[in-house]
């Protein structure tokens, strides 16, 4: 059973949290350690590129596009071809690791691996950082409208566009 998160780290909870102050390292090293025992558990095998991938996306709440991640792996010795960024990105988007943001282009680390969620992106454009926020309402207004003429939906995405507040500051 996952673990709850919003109580172990409140900080982290929030949907605010990749535009304001925070203890960043206990955040990425709390969802490190969850992804970790998430993979092992799914018997995914997390290996070395495949976690320092992880960790690429870990570093900010920044979305990031495969190219940049492949560039940090090349200056790392990780390889330079393509395929070697695309092919973790896959696998942490399929294990719940990571999401794809398409606005961007890019690719966030999951900020709540192992819970069942369906988030929204709040996705700043100036400085393209992301929050993941939680989006329940939202989704159960869109399953009532699917639901209305018979649709099942079985994914979806919930991307906004905006100004975070240090970005709205500044303007």
């Amino acid at each position: 059973m996952p673990q709850d998160h919003a109580t172990d780290c409140p900080g982290c909870a929030t949907p605010d949290l990749a535009f304001a102050r925070h203890d960043h390292a206990h955040c990425a090293d709390d969802v490190m350690t969850r992804a970790t025992d998430m993979a092992k558990a799914q018997g995914a095998r997390l290996t070395p590129v495949r976690r320092r991938v992880l960790e690429i996306l870990l570093e900010g709440h920044r979305a990031m596009g495969a190219y940049d991640v492949l560039q940090r792996l090349a200056a790392e010795g990780f390889g330079n071809q393509p395929p070697v960024a695309y092919r973790a990105l896959e696998f942490l988007v399929e294990q719940g690791l990571a999401h794809r943001i398409a606005r961007l282009n890019a690719f966030a680390a999951c900020m709540h691996p192992g819970e069942a969620h369906a988030p929204a992106f709040l996705i700043c454009r100036a400085c393209n950082h992301v929050a993941e926020a939680p989006a329940a309402p939202v989704r159960d207004a869109l399953d009532s409208a699917a639901a209305a003429i018979g649709f099942t939906i079985e994914r979806s995405t919930v991307e906004a566009l905006g100004l975070c507040p240090n970005c709205a500051e500044a303007a």
